[in-house]
């Protein structure tokens, strides 16, 4: 019974979505747009969009109105390089589909396809401030060596409807540096050597298909759905997050980058500070975890948490993450934000790391990333500043539609805390 009423329920919210006006009236508006931070706005929604945001926007009879009165008005959160919707119990391996653990699959991987939104670990993460999230595959290594990559990356939406994804397949996921090192027997030169085979064997399967599906043609050591997973990369469709740290091996990934013509997001980048102005000027951007400065290897030495700052100023698009990916820690990722804040970064520029800049780099910001007029209402009304630990969402919009203030950890704390 319980599944029938949830799908009765993502059915009577959609519907209530499509059909209503709702105006968020004298908040601060944070829109991540060419409006800026607007005092004492209205957000206006209709059908589930964004109609006006700013000030002086008419509220019309009817409308259902929300108090922003002393509160902060943001686009919702994104938290990239995240397991969410992917993983429920990480030591219980039916729940966990965030790395498969085939030999014989690994770049056509894509972890859009299997997800569950009824994950208990969404509204958790909504009550942060997240809305969407960036899930992308991890590397298992029981898998062969040979396969370098984990998979395809999705972008995924926190409503919990059956239908979660908001774009699939928008990055390649790649693991260099030491992992990828150990992977190719131990060295990092013999993984970048085996990186551009790969690459050029793609090639050369995507101008020889025909001759590839008559059995001619050279030996292809990857099966054809990685082959084929792979082509949108080498014609520069498709971006690839590459994990790397030491800043060595970050400069040895741009010039590869530039050498086989990628589209790269660097993911980790714990010495990402020491290379700056390279990164901007080969205009790659960077997933960072603000709070990272403790080395847990020797790729990570130069590990701090003025890392998000340093490469804001030297101009560098800036992605902040938190949690090292876990799901679980997902709802920290506004606590490291105002991290990133503590340590130099301006706040402006730590919202935009965490709303428009992953919407931009990750292709969605079209639907969401900002407060503009014909976007989703995808949004959250906090009742101050919401990099602030003390702070709370008062209203959370997600495709449109509000979305309740509960997760089961307030439930079972409602249901089991002695009566005072």
């Amino acid at each position: 019974m319980i599944r029938p009423m949830l799908g009765a329920l993502a059915l009577m919210l959609s519907s209530q979505a499509s059909a209503e006006t709702v105006a968020i009236v004298d908040a601060r508006l944070m829109t991540m747009a060419a409006a800026g931070e607007v005092e004492r706005g209205t957000v206006l929604i209709r059908d589930g969009r964004i109609v006006a945001a700013g000030a002086g926007v008419a509220v019309p009879t009817g409308a259902r109105v929300i108090d922003g009165r002393g509160g902060v008005v943001t686009p919702g959160f994104i938290q990239a390089d995240s397991t969410l919707g992917a993983v429920e119990v990480s030591q219980v391996p039916p729940s966990a589909d965030r790395a498969t653990h085939s030999a014989g699959i690994s770049a056509g991987f894509d972890i859009s396809r299997g997800l569950n939104p009824d994950s208990i670990l969404l509204p958790v993460s909504r009550l942060a401030g997240i809305t969407h999230a960036v899930t992308t595959p991890l590397y298992d290594d029981r898998r062969g060596r040979e396969l370098q990559f984990s998979g395809q990356a999705a972008v995924i939406d926190l409503a919990q409807q059956p239908d979660m994804v908001t774009r699939p397949r928008v990055a390649m996921v790649l693991e260099m540096g030491e992992g990828g090192a150990a992977r190719a027997g131990g060295a990092r030169g013999a993984a970048i050597v085996q990186l551009k085979a790969t690459l050029a064997d793609v090639r050369h399967f995507a101008r020889n298909r025909a001759a590839y599906d008559r059995g001619g043609g050279r030996p292809q050591p990857l099966a054809r759905i990685d082959l084929e997973a792979l082509v949108p990369v080498v014609e520069g469709r498709m971006p690839v997050i590459v994990k790397v740290d030491r800043a060595s091996d970050i400069v040895e990934m741009l010039t590869l980058a530039r050498e086989e013509k990628l589209k790269i997001i660097l993911d980790g980048a714990a010495e990402g500070w020491r290379v700056a102005p390279q990164i901007a000027a080969a205009g790659v951007p960077v997933i960072v975890d603000p709070i990272a400065n403790l080395p847990r290897s020797f790729s990570e030495l130069g590990a701090t948490e003025e890392n998000a700052a340093r490469l804001n100023a030297a101009g560098v698009t800036l992605i902040l993450k938190t949690g090292s990916g876990v799901a679980h820690r997902a709802r920290e990722l506004r606590y490291g934000a105002g991290n990133a804040v503590a340590w130099g970064l301006p706040h402006a520029a730590a919202i935009a790391a965490i709303t428009i800049n992953p919407a931009r780099i990750f292709g969605v910001s079209n639907r969401i990333g900002s407060l503009e007029s014909g976007k989703e209402a995808d949004l959250v009304l906090w009742n101050g500043d919401p990099l602030e630990p003390l702070s709370r969402p008062e209203a959370v919009f997600v495709k449109g539609m509000q979305m309740p203030l509960t997760a089961r950890p307030l439930d079972l704390r409602d249901r089991y805390m002695p009566a005072r």
